[in-house]
């Protein structure tokens, strides 16, 4: 019980002295050397600065897609109406709204749809910590096909972290015939695979209980896992659920009842990734998580890779606009349309190579 007694202690509020400066009574200013400066504008609340934003105005519609012959129904928001279909796929312990504001700027130019996966967000499944490489793959392709049936336009997968392996594995099939392009999101199998001896400490070491959203919120970008403030406010709701037993907030994903699939998210990744027959574009957030496959693919121009300065793991959050640029880059140089890749006198790119 002690240890949910600290993770249930409030974060540094406010400085209190303001307020009670504001309930004594007033007296004239006595003149002073500063007097021409101006006053000190008011804090902005805790309350205030923290509190959730609403989705709306980033996406343009959420939708609920249920999967015949099973219980499982997915959440996924929708952005855009013209160009080809950037399918979101987010990581471990986050939601579709990880990838909202950079779906505000992507939505221009093409669709976004950003999916809940499955044991996070509003998605509802039949086993929620199956998280198997294997069941999240077919959680992808079976809502595909949900919503495009037999003809889906040209599809640009984007995974982060867990999404990334997931966004992989599924361009490894070669089954999706209208995937035109692949970018993964800071994960490389080297990194990844040395650090899960670690994950089960670090998820028991993150506070675990929040009286309120606005905490959660306070505790994600104080404490460092997010950077970029209003993403925080747009996302971290809806990584939570309200426990009646406890009476605070709690993680939504139960990601420690997961270990025994963590290894086969990343084992063998790198040569699954360079493999794909698609154009790939590797986000990392730092240049030393290259590990050997991928320090060699780079160098034949397998791939292309940019590193983005001045984020965290995140980099969707942190960096939405810089994210969706590169996203948008990524389509234009690659000639990436709404119906394939549209470059006149040149056979369809998987027709060739499969």
């Amino acid at each position: 019980m002690e240890s949910n007694s600290k993770n249930m202690s409030t974060l540094p509020e406010e400085s209190l002295e303001e307020e009670l400066q504001s309930e004594e009574p007033q007296q004239p200013p006595l003149p002073s050397a500063f007097a021409s400066l101006p006053q000190r504008p008011p804090t902005q609340s805790s309350l205030e600065k923290y509190a959730p934003l609403d989705w709306v105005g980033y996406f343009d519609e959420e939708k609920d897609i249920s999967i015949p012959d099973s219980n499982d129904v997915f959440h996924v928001y929708m952005a855009g109406t013209e160009g080809p279909v950037i399918f979101c796929l987010h990581g471990g312990g986050y939601s579709g709204l990880s990838f909202a504001l950079a779906a505000g700027k992507i939505k221009e130019k093409a669709r976004v749809v950003a999916m809940d996966l499955r044991g996070h967000g509003k998605s509802s499944s039949e086993n929620d910590i199956d998280l198997s490489i294997e069941t999240m793959c077919n959680d992808v392709l079976a809502v595909l096909k949900e919503m495009y049936g037999d003809q889906p336009p040209s599809i640009v997968l984007v995974g982060h972290s867990m999404g990334g392996s997931v966004a992989v594995h599924v361009a490894a099939k070669k089954t999706l015939r209208s995937l035109h392009g692949l970018v993964v999101v800071d994960v490389v199998e080297g990194t990844a695979m040395a650090s899960l001896i670690h994950m089960q400490k670090i998820l028991s070491t993150r506070m675990q209980h929040f009286s309120s959203i606005e905490k959660a919120i306070e505790w994600s970008v104080k404490g460092g896992s997010l950077r970029n403030l209003d993403s925080a406010r747009l996302s971290i709701p809806s990584t939570l659920k309200y426990d009646d037993s406890k009476k605070c907030y709690v993680y939504r994903a139960r990601l420690e009842e997961t270990e025994q699939y963590w290894r086969a998210w990343y084992e063998g990744l790198s040569e699954k990734f360079l493999s794909c027959p698609v154009p790939k574009l590797l986000l990392l957030a730092g240049t030393d998580r290259l590990d050997r496959p991928l320090t060699i693919g780079q160098m034949q121009g397998k791939f292309q890779m940019v590193v983005v300065r001045h984020t965290g793991h995140a980099i969707q959050e942190d960096a939405p606009e810089e994210f969706a640029s590169l996203v948008l880059n990524f389509i234009a140089r690659n000639r990436i349309g709404p119906h394939g890749v549209e470059i006149p006198g040149l056979r369809h790119p998987l027709q060739s190579q499969t």
